[in-house]
């Protein structure tokens, strides 16, 4: 495995443990060379699941295009890296899951908005920008107001005292 930090080829493992769902090995790493320590994943490699483009397209599914978009979305915001890897897995889990071993971006980007918009509105509307391509600042203006106004009916309302 090669160094993230000095490109060194060879390591030694710390501490291996198995991920909760079983799916994959995580590894702590130590660099021969530099001495710094890194973490790996391993998994199964399988027939590699696929994702519908809009235009029509099939392209392997990538976990780091997902969170690469997160973490764009999330920029300068309160948002965890475990939130971003919990989100990513969903999406991952959601495309095993379908039969056919594939799903539609229109499909995946409405797993990501809906756990967004729980999380963070700030971030939620990012994604949303580029995701369902605004094209003017009607577009923008119209999802935020939709926002501002679901808002105010998640609020469980406090319950009335009654007068005696």
């Amino acid at each position: 495995m090669k160094c993230p930090f000095c490109a060194f080829l060879e390591d030694k493992v710390v501490d291996s443990r198995e991920s909760k769902d079983g799916d994959s090995i995580r590894r702590r790493r130590e660099c021969l060379a530099c001495s710094r320590r890194f973490t790996s994943y391993e998994r199964i490699d399988e027939i590699p699941y696929m994702v519908v483009k809009k235009d029509g397209k099939r392209e392997s599914f990538d976990r780091n295009k997902i969170l690469s978009g997160l973490l764009r979305a999330c920029e300068k915001r309160p948002i965890s890296a475990a939130h971003l890897e919990s989100i990513t897995n969903d999406v991952e889990k959601a495309v095993q899951d379908t039969p056919d071993r594939e799903l539609a971006t229109t499909d995946i980007g409405k797993i990501i908005m809906k756990r967004l918009k729980a999380l963070d509105k700030v971030a939620y509307v990012r994604f949303a920008s580029v995701y369902l391509e605004f094209e003017d600042v009607s577009e923008f203006m119209t999802e935020l107001k939709y926002l501002v106004r679901t808002r105010g009916k998640t609020v469980k309302p406090k319950p009335k005292r009654s007068k005696k």
